[in-house]
């Protein structure tokens, strides 16, 4: 017998590449382009070293405390990881445990089957509409669970509320997992599925700090739901590593949240700028839908998106490809600073042109 049978064999997600050039205009993992808060570098420099030599609030009470006053919930129906993806494993594990398939898009996230594979349970996808929307009857069917994005990745098309409460109502006898990393880019009309959370005990809403609050780099994920929810969230964690989040992170993650009016800021400079990219874009020839997330998911009638993913990465300019069923044609694109984006678009029109003249 060979020690390797009983190895636990999965294929592992693939993150976006992490050029180390500085001389490269990085738009290909949907980071934000602008510097978190002032006042958390305050924060963190305020830390005493002393401080390091002590293991962090295993709760993270302080910043639990400062999220469920955000959005007025109790601190008990808040829960802390590190990143949403820690916090959506966290989640998988706990609730997925009936033996029936849970249920996801085919064009999504694609950490979602890693998790179902790693933790051995079984799944099945639901095909998107050709426009690449949600069908709700889809997933009215006894199932394991549900876990989609909204706005959805790596498409960025925000489903209604409507929407995403028949999925929950449909399923009262499993978790539903609303995966919102994105959702503060959704502006005017992007509700949450937090408005939700009275009427249905099994749903579990995630949020991230990696976005809209350019904290990539110190991992905070946070998921708000019922109080029992979050009881057994808790308890999965506990049993699994009792200090996940460090002090710099939860410090951190305070000090954004008190700076609501830099925040909305940001946001408001982003979304200005994505909105100016589409229309850049859509003059340029390519077709996109209506991303309400910091990315555009883009493809051209005439040029494969492959052949463009290649030129503009030997110009510098990183974005995303997936050699994957349904969107090999498509490129995503996160949206920069407005001098990034314009370097993209000249880029794009003076290849465009040079393709049409030879």
């Amino acid at each position: 017998m060979n020690w390797e049978e009983n190895v636990r064999n999965v294929v592992p997600y693939t993150p976006g590449e992490q050029p180390r050039g500085r001389d490269v205009i990085k738009l290909n993992t949907n980071e934000n382009p602008y510097p978190p808060a002032p006042g958390v570098t305050e924060a963190l420099m305020q830390i005493r070293p002393e401080e390091y030599s002590l293991y962090p609030d295993p709760d993270a009470d302080a910043l639990r405390e400062c999220l469920a006053a955000y959005h007025g919930v109790g601190k008990e129906q808040v829960f802390t990881g590190v990143g949403s993806d820690d916090v959506l494993a966290m989640a998988f594990l706990t609730f997925f445990n009936s033996g029936k398939p849970i249920l996801f898009p085919d064009v999504t996230y694609s950490f979602y089957d890693v998790w179902a594979e790693l933790f051995r349970i079984p799944y099945e996808t639901r095909a998107l509409r050709e426009d690449f929307t949600i069908d709700p009857k889809d997933y009215r069917t006894d199932c394991g669970g549900v876990v989609f994005p909204n706005p959805n990745a790596p498409t960025g098309i925000l489903e209604t509320l409507d929407t995403v409460e028949e999925i929950v109502r449909a399923n009262p006898g499993a978790a539903v997992i609303v995966d919102e990393a994105y959702i503060d880019f959704a502006g005017i009309g992007g509700r949450s599925a937090l408005d939700l959370l009275e009427r249905y005990e099994n749903l579990l809403v995630v949020r991230t700090f990696s976005k809209s609050r350019s904290l990539a780099g110190m991992r905070i994920g946070y998921a708000i739901g019922s109080e029992k929810m979050i009881a057994y969230l808790q308890d999965v964690k506990f049993s699994f590593n009792s200090y996940t989040m460090n002090l710099p992170s939860q410090r951190a993650g305070i000090a954004s949240v008190q700076d609501e009016a830099y925040f909305q800021k940001r946001l408001r400079q982003l979304i200005s700028t994505r909105e100016r990219t589409k229309r850049e874009l859509g003059r340029l020839g390519f077709a996109f839908s209506d991303s309400r997330s910091n990315f555009l998911f883009v493809s051209h009638d005439e040029i494969p998106a492959k052949e463009l993913f290649e030129a503009l990465k030997e110009a510098g300019i990183y974005v995303r490809y997936f050699e994957k069923p349904r969107i090999d044609n498509y490129l995503r694109i996160s949206v920069g600073t407005d001098e990034a984006m314009d370097t993209l678009l000249a880029f794009l029109e003076r290849y465009i042109e040079g393709r049409k003249e030879s």
